[in-house]
């Protein structure tokens, strides 16, 4: 499953290619950082989990053969390039790939029309003891002092594809929507074209946030919590005077009120839109087994107007942003251990983020569009997962 992985990224994506153009900051290096990152690709793709777990595979023949180098790096020599590796042309390999994709016309659009770009917060890892200068600091109830690390992660939801593409480090003293701001100036900068609309949580819904969007022309949803705003007590005196639409959405019967050309947000210079949706869904208890209705609200408030888009759609584009969560942070951390500090460094950390996500992207377009229909209902993408792995642990695979 690794030859046919690689034999396939190797035809449709130039890989090769693509790793030639990642470079890095030493000066005279006496192994080349396209060897140290098509390595940690690998290591990515079969899901290693540490760089000392990929130092036991360097008697490995493949490495020979998939180098072209004889000398394997140990594990501080990979986390020394990571430290020094150039973030931007791993953002910019991570960009060709979706450069071919669009071009194969693999991307389409999900049925409401609108391509999203999901940006979320994640902390990937925390500690009483390691720092470094990029680490953040917290005092917790016992007075001790811990470390951490946050990203923010931009993710493109298409119809049938979830493709994370770049994300960004906060900074210490720096909050969450300050770091977003870098990210979502670059994402604008290199996918200019990608994407419709933004989805974002309710710390997001910040007027220099909006701001950027519209000036840039994109349209932007958010979930509005803040009891105290101004624009949530309009929300809620009007949804008191007018009676509600009712829809099963999601597996969920929601009672959804539409208000339209709403002035209360003056400092965003335009109207905005306010959807509400009480949503009533059945679950079933696994201890229990007993069955528990569960009703929750949802107020988004978005930039999109109603002769664009419909009520309905509203509801399904707000809850798009879950697809950060479900098939982004949960699974890049719980299947790809993304969350593994392979070097405490704030630029090592980033670059190994980033090359898991490159390892993603290339899995995910090979498992849904280069494996027969047959095959997928058949295996899952662990399966595969768990193939590549014991192909690599084979000893004598060509690549």
């Amino acid at each position: 499953m690794l030859k046919r992985i690689l034999r396939y990224s190797r035809r449709v994506y130039e890989l090769d290619k693509i790793c030639s153009a990642v470079v890095d900051r030493r000066k005279r290096p006496r192994i080349s950082t396209e060897n140290v990152f098509k390595i940690i690709f690998i290591m990515s793709l079969a899901r290693l989990g540490s760089l000392n777990a990929l130092e036991q595979e360097k008697q490995n023949k493949f490495w020979k053969k998939w180098t072209g180098n004889k000398t394997f790096p140990s594990a501080d020599t990979n986390g020394r390039v990571y430290s020094l590796i150039v973030l931007d042309t791993i953002r910019e390999a991570i960009k060709r790939l979706y450069d071919k994709l669009k071009r194969n016309k693999r991307l389409k659009s999900p049925p409401h029309g609108k391509i999203v770009l999901v940006i979320d917060g994640h902390e990937s890892s925390s500690s009483f003891l390691r720092c470094c200068p990029s680490c953040l600091k917290r005092k917790l109830n016992n007075n001790r002092i811990q470390y951490y690390h946050r990203e923010v992660v931009a993710m493109l939801v298409f119809d049938d594809f979830n493709m994370p593409i770049d994300c960004e480090q906060q900074l210490p003293g720096e909050q969450e929507v300050t770091t977003s701001y870098r990210l979502l100036e670059r994402v604008l900068r290199m996918y200019p074209r990608a994407f419709d609309l933004i989805a974002v949580d309710g710390l997001y819904v910040s007027a220099p946030f909006f701001k950027l969007a519209i000036k840039h022309k994109k349209d932007v949803i958010a979930v509005l919590k803040d009891e105290r705003r101004e624009l949530y007590k309009d929300v809620e005196g009007l949804r008191r005077l007018e009676q509600p639409i009712e829809e099963e959405i999601l597996n969920r019967k929601c009672q959804i009120w539409d208000f339209e050309n709403l002035t209360t947000w003056t400092q965003i210079g335009r109207d905005v839109r306010c959807v509400c949706s009480v949503e009533e869904k059945t679950v079933r208890r696994q201890k229990s087994k007993e069955k528990e209705k569960i009703i929750s609200k949802w107020i988004w408030v978005t930039t999109l107007a109603k002769k664009d888009v419909s009520t309905i759609d509203i509801v399904k584009l707000g809850h798009s942003r879950w697809h950060i969560e479900n098939q982004g942070f949960n699974e890049l951390v719980n299947e790809w251990n993304a969350n593994h500090v392979y070097k405490h460094s704030g630029n090592a950390i980033i670059g190994f983020w980033l090359t898991t996500m490159f390892a993603y992207i290339i899995f995910h377009a090979f498992f849904r569009f280069n494996l027969k229909p047959e095959v997928r209902k058949k295996y899952t993408k662990r399966f595969i997962l768990n193939k590549i792995f014991a192909d690599l642990s084979s000893n004598n695979l060509p690549p």
